[in-house]
């Protein structure tokens, strides 16, 4: 079986090189970028299977190779970005340009390298999703699975990995209401305790896509001091 082949991005040596031995120790190969130019260039050279993007990068910054990812043939390339704790809203707009997740620097090892595995078998798993069925109506959107399409309308959306999960979470359960924390754990597939605004910033891009006026909300709805649902 081949190795998931990873592309870390950072200008600090030395956070390359923890990150090497870590996600080497944890059977991944790993290819090194300590700007943003080389790793664009990478990018279009070589497929890996997931990036780990710092924000702060000389040159083109994290967020503008997440926004050129993003409007790639590798658009839904699994990307964990990290942060320093002043960074944090770039981190938030970085999650509303379409990264999977932030971790906060400094980093547990340990948690990183599990959200690492998480964001990858998600993207792996996409395929088996809403029990192999090819098309399901609801309420104006049809989403086929096998090829990761959604059309409101009949007009293709373009979402990214994590708002296709959470749209296809809450539409396979119509009515049903979810909390924070469950749709954290569900889609992300870890403990996310504290970081609920991860949720909230993904629901709220998802409205701007399949809602005719996301500011009044008819498909994804808040339920006020619990969670979201879709309403069928």
């Amino acid at each position: 079986m081949s190795k998931n082949k990873l592309l870390i991005v950072d200008d600090e040596v030395h956070i390359l090189e923890l990150l090497r031995y870590n996600l080497e120790s944890n059977g991944f190969e790993v290819i090194e970028a300590e700007n943003g130019e080389d790793a664009l260039a990478i990018l279009k050279s070589t497929r890996i299977n997931g990036m780990i993007l710092d924000l702060m990068l000389p040159g083109i910054d994290g967020l503008e190779v997440l926004r050129q990812v993003r409007q790639s043939e590798q658009k839904d390339l699994p990307v964990i970005m990290l942060t320093a704790k002043n960074e944090e809203i770039d981190a938030v707009i970085g999650l509303e340009m379409g990264a999977d997740d932030y971790i906060g620097k400094p980093f547990r090892t340990r948690e990183l390298i599990s959200r690492v595995k998480s964001v990858l078998r998600r993207a792996q798993l996409r395929e088996e999703s809403f029990d192999h069925h090819t098309e399901v109506p609801t309420t104006g959107l049809f989403v086929n699975p096998e090829t990761h399409q959604i059309f409101n309308d009949g007009q293709e959306l373009f979402l990214t990995l994590k708002e296709f999960e959470l749209l296809e979470k809450l539409i396979k359960s119509p009515g049903r209401v979810f909390t924070r924390d469950e749709l954290l754990e569900s889609i992300w597939g870890y403990d996310y305790v504290g970081e609920t605004r991860t949720v909230d910033v993904h629901i709220r891009q998802l409205r701007k896509k399949v809602e005719r006026d996301d500011r009044n909300p008819e498909k994804i709805l808040t339920v006020r001091g619990i969670g979201y649902k879709f309403k069928p």
